[in-house]
């Protein structure tokens, strides 16, 4: 019964006891109906309506908990893979700028960089460098706690077209340097959604900065906004020019970049924003996806309206 489901196994297993007894009053009446035979097989057939129904469900509990075992053991391996690949990103984006600051600050300190102009262009350079490190420890900080569980969200109304306003006017220098134009649909139902406005600006930021990455020049990002239902979405598309299927359903993962027209070639992301995008809207009850449209991708975040 080795390969056969656990719920056979163990109803062959009480089975048994009950076959072998049965043989055996029936090997010592000589195999003759006597009316004491006839009442031992009525208990044989009693006991055997009883425990074969017990061992079918207690072969189903067994079998539940062993799948849940497994799925919890893939979990662990996916989650701890997924950390040595988060230690393996952070430890490589915080090489290159320390890196740099060091050569930087060991250059102004040795008197190998006089000019005034030049001394200036490194103060920049430092300081530039010094707000990547930033970002990406407030970005591992904000991580930790969706991960553990300590993120803790006052909600309220949230008007969903202020938020986005918001966002759009921090992220509109990065996307003016590039070239890229964010803009919003026209005919847009902006909702009022129960949430967090810092965390919900964080999503939105975190989306936007994703898009406006991996759009070309002279392309443009748009966001639209709607209700459905009970619930309130907010879809940003970009013109990245679309991710593989086979990556799609790894875009939130911890420290996923991805391949191609998606792999940013600065290196200065740790590939966090989306994976803290899906732990915040997840943790306002609401659900994010991405997919393929049009020109690139689209991800669209639902959440419960006000």
């Amino acid at each position: 019964m080795r390969r056969r489901s656990l719920t056979a196994a163990v109803t062959v297993l009480v089975l048994v006891p009950v076959v072998a007894t049965l043989t055996g009053l029936i090997g010592v009446s000589g195999f003759m109906y006597t009316p004491q035979l006839a009442g031992f097989v009525v208990v044989c057939a009693v006991v055997a309506a009883v425990t074969v129904p017990a061992a079918m469900m207690l072969g189903r509990g067994i079998a539940n908990d062993v799948m849940w075992l497994h799925e919890a053991h893939d979990a662990e391996r996916a989650a701890e893979a997924s950390r040595r690949e988060l230690v393996t990103w952070i430890s490589h984006d915080l090489r290159t700028p320390l890196a740099g600051i060091r050569a930087m600050s060991e250059a102004l300190t040795d008197g190998v960089v006089s000019d005034p102009a030049d001394v200036a262009e490194y103060a920049r350079r430092i300081r530039g460098e010094t707000v990547r490190l930033s970002g990406m420890v407030d970005d591992l900080f904000q991580l930790s706690r969706i991960t553990s569980g300590a993120l803790t969200l006052t909600l309220a109304a949230v008007p969903l077209h202020e938020v986005v306003s918001e966002a759009v006017a921090v992220e509109a220098v990065a996307a003016a340097r590039k070239g890229v134009r964010v803009e919003a649909a026209r005919d847009c139902r902006w909702p009022v959604v129960c949430g967090s406005g810092a965390e919900l600006a964080r999503v939105v930021r975190n989306l936007l900065s994703n898009a406006i990455r991996h759009t070309p020049p002279s392309g443009a990002v748009v966001v639209a906004a709607g209700v459905n239902g009970d619930r309130g979405w907010l879809r940003v598309d970009d013109a990245c020019g679309g991710i593989p299927d086979a990556e799609l359903g790894r875009v939130f993962d911890v420290a996923f970049r991805g391949e191609g027209a998606r792999t940013p070639g600065d290196g200065s992301h740790g590939g966090l924003g989306l994976a803290i995008a899906r732990g915040l809207v997840t943790a306002h009850g609401g659900e994010i996806d991405a997919r393929n449209h049009g020109p690139g991708c689209r991800f669209e975040v639902r959440l419960p309206l006000a």
